[in-house]
C-alpha cells in the first residue's frame, strides 16, 4: 500500500527514527502503525549497539519535585541528536527516570561509577557479617558476591527495579527508548535533595 509522508511524519514523531527507518516499517508493516513501531524497535537495538562507541552529547536536563516540595531531583539523560531530546518519548522516560532517583535513591548512576574504596568498605562489611553468622571464610566469600548483587540493585539506579513494574530493571527501560529512537542514550548524572537531609542537629 502507498506510504505518504503525513503518515511517515507522524510515526518519526512517536518514535524519533528517521524518515527512511519509518518509511520502510510502514511499507512492512502494510500501514499498520503498531506493527512498525515493534519492526523499528527490533531493529533499533542492533542499531544503537552498532553506534555504542559514538558521543552522545545532545538531550536533556530534566528536574522533578515530589511530595510538595519535600524532594528535588534533576537529572541528565543524553542522546545523539537534538531531534530525538525533543521527542515525547525521549522526554518522557527522562522524567521516569528522576522519578526513581526520587523514589528509590540511588547513590550511583551505574556499577561502573562505585569507587573501589565504596566497594571495599562494603566488602569488608558484608564479610565480618557472614562471619559473624559463624560462616567459614570460603563460605562468606561466596556469600559476599550474592550480597554485593544486592548492593548494586540498591544503590545503582540502573540496576535498580523499576518502580513502575518491578519485573523490569532501569536499564531495561533505557534500552526500550535505544530500540524506539535507534540512538545512544546514556544517563549522564543526577542529583537529589531532600528537606532538611544531612544537615546539622
Amino acid at each position: 500500500m502507498a506510504i505518504g509522508p503525513a503518515d511517515v511524519k507522524k510515526l518519526r514523531e512517536q518514535t524519533g527514527c528517521g524518515f527512511m527507518d519509518c518509511k520502510q516499517a510502514l511499507q512492512e508493516a502494510n500501514g499498520d502503525f503498531e506493527e512498525a513501531k515493534d519492526i523499528l524497535r527490533k531493529k533499533g537495538i542492533a542499531v544503537a549497539a552498532k553506534r555504542a562507541d559514538r558521543a552522545a552529547s545532545e538531550g536533556a536536563v530534566v528536574a522533578y519535585i515530589h511530595g510538595d516540595g519535600r524532594i528535588g531531583v534533576m537529572l541528565e539523560l543524553n542522546c545523539e541528536t537534538d531531534f530525538v531530546a525533543r521527542t515525547d518519548s525521549f522526554r518522557e522516560t527522562a522524567k521516569e527516570l528522576a522519578m526513581q532517583v526520587a523514589a528509590a535513591k540511588p547513590k550511583w548512576v551505574s556499577k561502573e561509577e562505585v569507587s573501589e574504596a565504596d566497594l571495599q568498605r562494603e566488602r569488608n562489611v558484608l564479610i565480618e557479617q557472614a562471619k559473624t553468622e559463624g560462616k567459614p571464610q570460603n563460605i562468606a566469600e561466596k556469600m559476599v558476591e550474592g550480597r554485593m548483587r544486592k548492593f548494586y540493585e540498591e544503590f545503582c539506579l540502573l540496576e535498580q527495579e523499576y518502580i513502575r513494574d518491578e519485573s523490569k530493571k532501569v536499564k531495561d527501560i533505557v534500552d526500550d527508548l535505544i530500540s524506539q529512537c535507534g540512538e545512544k542514550v546514556v544517563v549522564r548524572r543526577f542529583v537529589r535533595y531532600a528537606l532538611g537531609e544531612e544537615l546539622p542537629e
